[in-house]
């Protein structure tokens, strides 16, 4: 997949993140505005399980480059890893579209870095059912229909394409959820490779998933991807990217930056995006513009 969130080293949940953060010291102490250390908290990916030793190698490297000691953590929630930089128990957060704005509300920060790749697709969500199902060809076809979405916190496993849905029926986004409104029902499986198996064994009539999913699971062997059919797609998704805390030192968020654009490990990007042309690139504001017309149509602004 082309948008992954990368595999931290240690796994925590939500009061676990504020604990562990909380006894480590990224607030800043010294004169010149240092913290003692760098904490950066990414999201799980769950593709990729052993990841994890790479991240180690990552964070030595970087740790020599800053001349600071650096933790990665693991986190299971945007919300709390928002509160914690908020509280400057972090200070390197990786945050899905929609959580960049949500941060950016409750904390002063600045994007560092996204991920590209040379002639890599854009990354869409799309609306799939079987493809032997006549009566589902579009939108307008999923009306009536047992519909699962990923989940209400996810940008492409749900806020997407529930904003496409809305804009291109023109559907009141408050009703949508609710049973016989316009879908018969909906339901929320919790992974998109779930949204996908419960497609191909019919417990869904029809799903939302990230686009590159179906490929990813019929390399596996898991579905096989010509026994689905794409009815529609979103706008393309922006990245994942992560943010820095504003007010740390320009230098060090200089070195940090530099670092993550320089960093040419190949198996560290294979191993994380199973694309080892995969590198960090400079994120920028502009480059997720295009959220807030979503955020406000959905009604979640200020979240």
């Amino acid at each position: 997949m082309k948008k992954k969130l990368l595999y931290g080293l240690t796994i925590l949940t939500s009061i676990g993140l504020l604990a562990a953060c909380g006894s480590g010291a990224s607030e800043t102490k010294k004169e010149d505005g240092m913290p003692d250390k760098i904490t950066i908290v990414t999201m799980p990916d769950e593709n990729n399980p052993e990841a994890g030793g790479k991240n180690e190698k990552f964070q030595k490297a970087l740790s020599e480059a800053i001349d600071l000691p650096v933790e990665i953590m693991e986190g299971a929630d945007y919300a709390v890893g928002i509160e914690a930089m908020k509280n400057k128990k972090l200070d390197v957060l990786l945050v899905s579209p929609m959580s960049y704005f949500q941060a950016k509300q409750r904390v002063e920060i600045d994007p560092l870095v996204t991920t590209s790749s040379p002639g890599s697709e854009a990354y869409r969500t799309v609306f799939i059912t079987k493809k032997d199902n006549d009566k589902i060809n579009s939108l307008e076809d999923l009306k009536g229909t047992n519909f699962a979405f990923v989940d209400p916190a996810s940008s492409s496993g749900y806020l997407y394409p529930k904003y496409e849905l809305v804009t291109k029926l023109k559907l009141e986004q408050a009703k949508l959820e609710e049973p016989d409104y316009f879908f018969k029902t909906v339901a929320y499986s919790g992974k998109h490779d779930s949204s996908v198996m419960g497609v191909s064994k019919g417990d869904y009539d029809a799903a939302a998933v990230a686009g590159q999913v179906l490929q990813t699971m019929d390399d596996a062997g898991l579905v096989k991807k010509d026994d689905l059919k794409i009815i529609d797609e979103t706008q393309e998704i922006p990245n994942a990217a992560y943010v820095i805390r504003s007010e740390l030192p320009e230098e060090l968020k200089k070195k940090i930056k530099d670092f993550y654009l320089n960093y040419d490990d190949k198996e560290y990007f294979k191993a994380f995006y199973k694309d080892d042309t995969v590198r960090f690139v400079e994120a920028k504001d502009d480059d997720y513009e295009g959220v807030k017309d979503i955020i406000k149509v959905l009604g979640i602004e200020g979240e």
